[in-house]
């Protein structure tokens, strides 16, 4: 029979010890595969409304682009790249032309990314409890269900991140395994525009490419061609923008980096199974060179996060990136297993192990109810403000939660964050940046109903001015925003407010507690 080289093992030798165990039963894979895929379904349809705020940064750039305006913040202004996604933001331009919900192409899109991923850790591996601890452990995960529907571009980065680790490890198998030249680097111009750093999650793929097929002039071709393309991308942005980094870069540069090793303790108690077995399939000759690419894709996906502790790093966002590769390399240290027995109860425990982690994450029990919170504030605002009937150049508001409220409104806005104002990313005082642009209405963040001293760094008071407090939109428990309109339009945007969030109290589950047991109630339609 011919060896299929895409397998990561080879034909054991005579003198070689027996480590790879028995071939898998093909026959049962199908049902794995369906029984992971429904696990996925379900799971992807019970966190169905979590859209994240910041989804919605990236989506009034795409609507922007799709109405002729530019991939920018504010139509008519200088732009501003307040986005890190350039490809999933173009991505979802043309949907808009088509009328179709922005939040639905990205959950589908993501969706079809997760299922090949599944797709991919039942048939890489040997054996079957190689396929069971890959395709069960990301099935299961709790935080897979919430990254895929978040609608922001971690499902497809992931995807592209793990398929050019799954090339170069055939190629660690067989340097003449049937891996196209151009695929490797094409996937790491497409992983370097979906995330700034996505270029470091390829890039010891990409060396272990350059290095087996060193004398293979198309691959170096092609890595030059993804090179001249990458380079003509930063420089076009630069050009239209006017900055070489994107603008959030510059407002979080500032932000002190915290190097305690909490990030890392989280990550590595989470995936404390996957990494042990993929520490372990170091020593086994077979998957040693695999899974050191794993590893090393995955220290290069997560250094930055762990020492900077970044901002929307909800359920591991960040480690979540590598969580397929690790899925993989655990399969790998398992299919190398001499006892099969010992294999499948090691891939049990791996798969419940991974499984309660996701259930017991820190903020898991706050994010399965992102999406109805959100409506009854966020967007509840949002969209009261689009119906408030004035003027185009009334149609100014100031916020700092700068994802739905925005979209929905369509409305002028100044981020006096600064993740999308050049001006306050660039240094200048938010108190003066509000003061010059005199929103007509200012939507401030706050602990309790009641107005904050200050928000982030301005002079709340002195910014206020005499704006009338004409609606509080309770998110959380202690998460508020009091919108604050000129008293001339004061009345028109309270009356709009009142009826925008009685709708939203209508089609919410009117429970501001997180706890799984608000999330089964909702789901069953028992609250």
């Amino acid at each position: 029979m011919r060896q299929n080289p895409a397998m990561l093992t080879a034909p054991r030798r005579a003198d070689e010890p027996r480590t790879a165990g028995p071939e898998p039963h093909r026959s049962r894979r199908p049902v794995l595969l369906a029984a992971a895929l429904l696990a996925l379904a379900a799971g992807l349809w019970a966190c169905w409304s979590v859209t994240v705020d910041d989804a919605y940064i990236t989506y009034r750039y795409s609507a922007n682009l799709a109405h002729g305006f530019g991939a920018t913040w504010n139509p008519g202004q200088d732009p501003v790249e307040g986005f890190t996604n350039f490809s999933w933001m173009l991505w979802h331009a043309p949907w808009v032309w088509l009328g179709v919900p922005l939040p639905i192409v990205s959950k589908l899109t993501a969706g079809a990314c997760a299922a090949v991923i599944v797709w991919v850790l039942v048939t890489e591996p040997r054996t079957r409890s190689g396929a069971v601890v890959a395709a069960g452990s990301f099935a299961l995960f709790l935080p897979t269900w919430v990254h895929v529907d978040s609608g922001l571009e971690t499902g497809p980065f992931a995807l592209v991140v793990l398929r050019a680790v799954v090339l170069a490890a055939r190629l660690l198998h067989d340097r003449d395994a049937a891996v196209r030249a151009g695929e490797i680097p094409l996937l790491l111009l497409l992983a370097g525009t979906l995330r700034p750093d996505g270029v470091l999650g390829v890039a010891p793929a990409l060396l272990v490419l350059l290095w087996l097929r060193r004398r293979d002039r198309t691959v170096w071709l092609w890595t030059a061609g993804a090179g001249v393309v990458g380079v003509v991308y930063l420089a076009g942005r630069w050009l239209y923008y006017g900055h070489l980094l994107p603008n959030t870069f510059y407002v979080k540069v500032g932000v002190e980096a915290a190097t305690d090793g909490r990030w890392l303790q989280l990550t590595a108690a989470t995936f404390l199974p996957l990494l042990a077995f993929a520490v372990a399939a170091l020593f086994r000759t077979r998957v040693a060179a695999p899974a050191a690419l794993v590893l090393a894709s995955c220290t290069a996906l997560w250094i930055i996060p762990a020492l900077s502790a970044p901002a929307m790093d909800y359920l591991s966002r960040f480690a979540w990136h590598g969580f397929p590769l690790l899925c993989l390399a655990a399969a790998w240290a398992l299919d190398t297993a001499d006892l099969r027995r010992v294999a499948a109860g090691a891939a049990v425990v791996a798969v419940a192990w991974t499984t309660a982690a996701g259930f017991l994450a820190p903020d898991a029990r706050t994010l399965v109810h992102y999406g109805d919170d959100l409506r009854r504030a966020h967007i509840a605002i949002g969209l009261a403000l689009a119906d408030t009937d004035l003027p185009a150049e009334r149609r100014t508001v100031a916020v700092t939660d700068a994802g739905a409220i925005p979209y929905f409104s369509e409305w002028t806005t100044t981020d006096y964050i600064g993740l999308n104002d050049e001006r306050l990313a660039h240094g200048a005082s938010p108190t003066d940046v509000l003061l010059a642009d005199d929103p007509t209405v200012l939507v401030v963040t706050s602990s309790t109903p009641e107005p904050p001293p200050a928000s982030w760094r301005t002079d709340l008071p002195r910014v206020l001015g005499d704006r009338e407090l004409v609606g509080v939109a309770q998110m959380r428990p202690e998460y508020f925003q009091l919108v604050f309109a000129k008293p001339d339009v004061a009345g028109d945007v309270r009356a709009a407010l009142d009826q925008r969030l009685a709708e939203a109290r209508a089609v919410t589950d009117a429970r501001l507690d997180p706890g799984y047991t608000r999330w089964v109630e909702r789901l069953s339609g028992s609250s």
